[in-house]
């Protein structure tokens, strides 16, 4: 797999380990910042176990892409990036139709974008 394909991966892991902190570990807090246009004030308590779960789930889509790292086989390596960056990437286009446009902005397109990198390597 490519370089350029791998710094991608990487980087998106990065994005959703901030987003596992962020949901699971710092709702209250700075995601009253992150999400101020998103969610009234009074929300971010009510809704502080369901955004946990959010955040365990974009640590379980983090992992699976870094455990891509440790794969040797080409073939193998591929499929799995694919099925991670997939998974994140329709996430990404759900929420985005359904939430904020910026979310297809902030992960959507970084995972379609390391898609294709990953097709051309």
């Amino acid at each position: 797999m490519g370089t350029i394909a791998q710094i991608l991966i990487g980087l998106i892991a990065l994005e959703h380990f901030y987003f596992l902190w962020l949901e699971m570990f710092a709702w209250e807090t700075t995601g009253r910042k992150v999400f101020k246009e998103a969610l009234p004030e009074k929300l971010f308590l009510q809704t502080k176990s369901l955004a946990a779960n959010q955040g365990l789930y974009n640590g379980f889509l983090a992992a699976g892409l870094i455990w891509t790292f440790f794969i040797s086989d080409p073939l193998w390596k591929t499929y799995v990036s694919f099925f991670f960056l997939g998974c994140i990437a329709i996430a990404g286009i759900y929420g985005g139709v359904t939430t904020s446009r910026k979310i297809l902005l902030v992960q959507a397109m970084p995972a379609i974008i390391a898609i294709l990198f990953v097709l051309v390597s």
